[in-house]
Protein backbone atom coordinates (compact mmCIF):
# COMPACT_ATOMS: atom_id res chain seq x y z
CA UNK A 1 0.00 0.00 0.00
CA UNK A 2 1.18 3.42 -0.88
CA UNK A 3 1.74 5.57 2.04
CA UNK A 4 -0.45 8.45 1.06
CA UNK A 5 -3.16 5.34 0.49
CA UNK A 6 -2.46 4.33 4.29
CA UNK A 7 -2.56 7.73 5.46
CA UNK A 8 -6.03 8.21 4.25
CA UNK A 9 -7.10 4.67 5.39
CA UNK A 10 -5.63 5.55 9.08
CA UNK A 11 -7.72 8.69 9.13
CA UNK A 12 -10.85 6.35 8.11
CA UNK A 13 -10.26 3.64 10.45
CA UNK A 14 -10.14 6.12 13.63
CA UNK A 15 -13.42 8.22 11.57
CA UNK A 16 -15.33 4.55 11.80
CA UNK A 17 -14.06 3.72 15.64
CA UNK A 18 -16.44 4.05 18.50
CA UNK A 19 -13.64 4.70 20.90
CA UNK A 20 -9.72 5.13 20.80
CA UNK A 21 -7.56 2.47 19.41
CA UNK A 22 -4.20 1.40 19.79
CA UNK A 23 -1.59 1.09 17.70
CA UNK A 24 -1.51 -2.38 17.19
CA UNK A 25 -5.41 -2.77 16.60
CA UNK A 26 -4.89 -0.31 13.71
CA UNK A 27 -1.48 -1.72 12.26
CA UNK A 28 -2.98 -5.34 12.75
CA UNK A 29 -6.21 -3.91 10.73
CA UNK A 30 -4.19 -2.53 7.69
CA UNK A 31 -1.54 -5.38 7.60
CA UNK A 32 1.92 -3.32 8.75
CA UNK A 33 3.96 -2.81 11.84
CA UNK A 34 3.07 -0.87 14.99
CA UNK A 35 6.12 1.21 14.03
CA UNK A 36 4.49 2.19 10.80
CA UNK A 37 1.90 3.23 12.36
CA UNK A 38 3.60 5.88 14.96
CA UNK A 39 5.91 7.05 12.24
CA UNK A 40 2.40 8.23 10.14
CA UNK A 41 0.02 8.94 12.60
CA UNK A 42 3.37 11.60 13.44
CA UNK A 43 2.98 12.78 9.55
CA UNK A 44 -0.34 13.17 9.92
CA UNK A 45 -0.47 15.14 13.66
CA UNK A 46 2.13 17.66 11.77
CA UNK A 47 -0.46 18.02 8.64
CA UNK A 48 -2.65 19.64 11.59
CA UNK A 49 -4.92 16.28 11.51
CA UNK A 50 -6.64 16.61 14.55
CA UNK A 51 -5.30 13.19 16.12
CA UNK A 52 -5.02 13.00 19.84
CA UNK A 53 -3.03 10.42 21.92
CA UNK A 54 -4.67 8.79 25.14
CA UNK A 55 -1.84 7.39 27.20
CA UNK A 56 -2.51 3.49 27.85
CA UNK A 57 -5.50 3.70 25.17
CA UNK A 58 -4.71 4.60 22.11
CA UNK A 59 -5.79 7.36 18.99
CA UNK A 60 -8.81 9.52 18.65
CA UNK A 61 -9.79 11.07 15.59
CA UNK A 62 -11.63 14.71 16.78
CA UNK A 63 -14.97 15.28 15.30
CA UNK A 64 -15.66 17.28 12.59
CA UNK A 65 -12.84 16.57 10.61
CA UNK A 66 -13.26 16.62 7.04
CA UNK A 67 -10.73 15.48 4.66
CA UNK A 68 -9.56 17.70 1.71
CA UNK A 69 -10.67 16.46 -1.66
CA UNK A 70 -9.28 13.33 -2.96
CA UNK A 71 -8.06 12.99 -6.79
CA UNK A 72 -10.05 10.16 -8.49
CA UNK A 73 -8.70 7.78 -10.90
CA UNK A 74 -10.24 6.71 -14.48
CA UNK A 75 -11.81 3.67 -12.48
CA UNK A 76 -13.37 5.87 -10.40
CA UNK A 77 -15.21 8.27 -12.14
CA UNK A 78 -15.89 5.68 -14.95
CA UNK A 79 -18.31 4.01 -11.70
CA UNK A 80 -19.58 6.98 -10.81
CA UNK A 81 -20.67 8.53 -14.16
CA UNK A 82 -22.38 5.31 -15.20
CA UNK A 83 -23.97 4.75 -11.64
CA UNK A 84 -25.27 8.18 -12.25
CA UNK A 85 -26.35 7.42 -15.81
CA UNK A 86 -28.49 4.06 -14.25
CA UNK A 87 -29.79 6.45 -11.55
CA UNK A 88 -30.89 8.96 -14.55
CA UNK A 89 -32.50 6.54 -15.99
CA UNK A 90 -34.66 4.38 -13.70
CA UNK A 91 -35.24 6.38 -10.67
CA UNK A 92 -36.85 8.89 -9.51
CA UNK A 93 -36.76 12.77 -10.54
CA UNK A 94 -35.70 13.49 -7.85
CA UNK A 95 -32.92 10.85 -7.17
CA UNK A 96 -32.29 11.71 -10.95
CA UNK A 97 -32.08 15.55 -10.13
CA UNK A 98 -28.98 14.41 -7.08
CA UNK A 99 -27.32 12.25 -9.48
CA UNK A 100 -27.10 14.65 -12.38
CA UNK A 101 -25.77 17.42 -9.44
CA UNK A 102 -22.94 14.63 -8.17
CA UNK A 103 -22.00 14.73 -11.90
CA UNK A 104 -21.68 18.44 -12.06
CA UNK A 105 -19.95 18.49 -8.69
CA UNK A 106 -17.31 16.14 -9.68
CA UNK A 107 -16.95 17.32 -13.08
CA UNK A 108 -15.98 20.89 -11.25
CA UNK A 109 -12.98 19.26 -9.32
CA UNK A 110 -11.43 16.61 -11.46
CA UNK A 111 -8.51 17.70 -13.76
CA UNK A 112 -9.02 18.26 -17.33
CA UNK A 113 -8.06 15.51 -18.60
CA UNK A 114 -10.56 13.38 -17.03
CA UNK A 115 -14.06 15.25 -17.59
CA UNK A 116 -14.16 13.82 -21.52
CA UNK A 117 -15.36 10.92 -18.96
CA UNK A 118 -17.98 12.66 -17.25
CA UNK A 119 -19.12 14.77 -20.81
CA UNK A 120 -18.86 12.40 -22.81
CA UNK A 121 -18.80 8.71 -21.18
CA UNK A 122 -17.65 5.20 -22.90
CA UNK A 123 -19.80 3.41 -20.65
CA UNK A 124 -23.44 3.99 -21.01
CA UNK A 125 -26.52 2.11 -19.57
CA UNK A 126 -30.16 1.91 -21.93
CA UNK A 127 -32.47 4.80 -22.12
CA UNK A 128 -35.35 5.54 -19.73
CA UNK A 129 -38.03 3.44 -20.47
CA UNK A 130 -41.74 4.33 -19.87
CA UNK A 131 -43.18 3.20 -16.33
CA UNK A 132 -46.29 2.36 -15.66
CA UNK A 133 -45.84 3.48 -12.18
CA UNK A 134 -45.79 6.93 -12.19
CA UNK A 135 -48.72 7.10 -9.87
CA UNK A 136 -46.59 5.91 -7.27
CA UNK A 137 -44.62 8.68 -5.00
CA UNK A 138 -41.65 7.12 -5.19
CA UNK A 139 -39.47 9.98 -3.26
CA UNK A 140 -42.06 9.84 -1.11
CA UNK A 141 -41.79 5.75 -0.75
CA UNK A 142 -38.07 6.34 -0.14
CA UNK A 143 -38.78 8.62 3.49
CA UNK A 144 -41.22 6.11 5.21
CA UNK A 145 -38.63 3.34 4.44
CA UNK A 146 -36.15 5.60 6.00
CA UNK A 147 -38.81 6.62 8.89
CA UNK A 148 -39.75 3.36 9.18
CA UNK A 149 -43.93 4.17 8.41
CA UNK A 150 -46.42 2.10 7.51
CA UNK A 151 -48.56 2.08 4.27
CA UNK A 152 -52.01 0.81 3.24
CA UNK A 153 -52.04 -0.33 0.09
CA UNK A 154 -53.99 -1.94 -2.75
CA UNK A 155 -52.07 -4.67 -4.72
CA UNK A 156 -52.81 -6.54 -7.78
CA UNK A 157 -50.57 -9.90 -8.32
CA UNK A 158 -49.23 -11.77 -11.10
CA UNK A 159 -52.56 -13.56 -11.32
CA UNK A 160 -54.81 -10.57 -11.76
CA UNK A 161 -56.06 -11.12 -7.25
CA UNK A 162 -56.61 -7.58 -5.25
CA UNK A 163 -55.70 -7.62 -1.87
CA UNK A 164 -55.65 -4.64 0.79
CA UNK A 165 -52.41 -4.66 2.87
CA UNK A 166 -50.63 -2.97 5.52
CA UNK A 167 -47.12 -3.37 5.21
CA UNK A 168 -43.71 -2.14 6.81
CA UNK A 169 -41.56 -0.88 4.07
CA UNK A 170 -37.60 -0.58 4.79
CA UNK A 171 -36.47 -0.77 1.20
CA UNK A 172 -37.16 0.58 -2.55
CA UNK A 173 -34.97 -1.72 -4.92
CA UNK A 174 -34.46 -2.00 -8.45
CA UNK A 175 -35.04 -5.24 -10.30
CA UNK A 176 -33.90 -4.50 -14.32
CA UNK A 177 -36.51 -1.76 -15.00
CA UNK A 178 -39.21 -2.62 -12.27
CA UNK A 179 -39.36 -0.83 -9.11
CA UNK A 180 -40.16 -3.04 -5.74
CA UNK A 181 -41.28 -2.05 -2.30
CA UNK A 182 -39.68 -4.91 0.39
CA UNK A 183 -41.44 -5.01 3.17
CA UNK A 184 -42.90 -7.09 6.20
CA UNK A 185 -46.67 -7.86 5.09
CA UNK A 186 -48.73 -7.65 8.40
CA UNK A 187 -51.56 -9.43 6.57
CA UNK A 188 -49.19 -12.74 5.50
CA UNK A 189 -46.84 -12.01 8.99
CA UNK A 190 -43.85 -12.33 6.56
CA UNK A 191 -41.47 -10.57 4.27
CA UNK A 192 -43.04 -9.83 0.59
CA UNK A 193 -41.27 -7.56 -2.56
CA UNK A 194 -44.09 -5.29 -4.28
CA UNK A 195 -44.33 -4.20 -7.64
CA UNK A 196 -44.85 -0.48 -7.22
CA UNK A 197 -46.45 -1.01 -10.87
CA UNK A 198 -48.95 -3.34 -9.36
CA UNK A 199 -50.10 -0.74 -6.19
CA UNK A 200 -53.37 0.55 -7.20
CA UNK A 201 -53.50 2.74 -4.21
CA UNK A 202 -50.92 3.76 -1.16
CA UNK A 203 -52.19 5.68 1.96
CA UNK A 204 -48.66 6.82 3.43
CA UNK A 205 -49.80 6.27 7.10
CA UNK A 206 -48.10 8.16 10.40
CA UNK A 207 -47.84 5.15 11.98
CA UNK A 208 -44.40 3.91 13.23
CA UNK A 209 -43.41 0.28 12.88
CA UNK A 210 -42.31 -0.86 15.92
CA UNK A 211 -38.92 -2.05 14.64
CA UNK A 212 -36.36 0.45 13.50
CA UNK A 213 -36.05 -0.11 9.66
CA UNK A 214 -32.35 -1.16 9.70
CA UNK A 215 -33.11 -4.16 12.03
CA UNK A 216 -35.92 -5.20 9.76
CA UNK A 217 -33.75 -4.74 6.77
CA UNK A 218 -30.89 -6.73 8.09
CA UNK A 219 -33.61 -9.66 9.26
CA UNK A 220 -34.76 -9.58 5.85
CA UNK A 221 -31.12 -10.13 4.59
CA UNK A 222 -30.66 -12.94 6.87
CA UNK A 223 -33.58 -14.57 5.70
CA UNK A 224 -32.89 -13.91 1.71
CA UNK A 225 -29.58 -15.95 2.29
CA UNK A 226 -31.50 -18.95 4.29
CA UNK A 227 -34.36 -18.86 1.46
CA UNK A 228 -32.36 -17.59 -1.79
CA UNK A 229 -35.50 -16.82 -3.48
CA UNK A 230 -37.65 -14.13 -2.27
CA UNK A 231 -39.60 -12.88 -5.55
CA UNK A 232 -42.13 -9.81 -6.17
CA UNK A 233 -46.02 -10.86 -4.05
CA UNK A 234 -47.91 -13.33 -5.34
CA UNK A 235 -50.11 -14.00 -2.20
Amino acid sequence: MRRADRLFEIIQVLRRASGPLTADRIAAELETSKRTIYRDISALVAQRVPIRGEAGLGYVLERGFDMPPLMLSVDEVEAVALGAQWVVAHADATLARAALNVLAKIAATVPEDLRPIIDDPALGTPPPRERDDDHVDAARLRKWCREGRKLAISYVDATGASSERVIRPFMLGYVATVRVVMAWCELRQDFRAFRTDRLTAVAFLDERYPERSVALRRRWLATMRERHDILPSSA
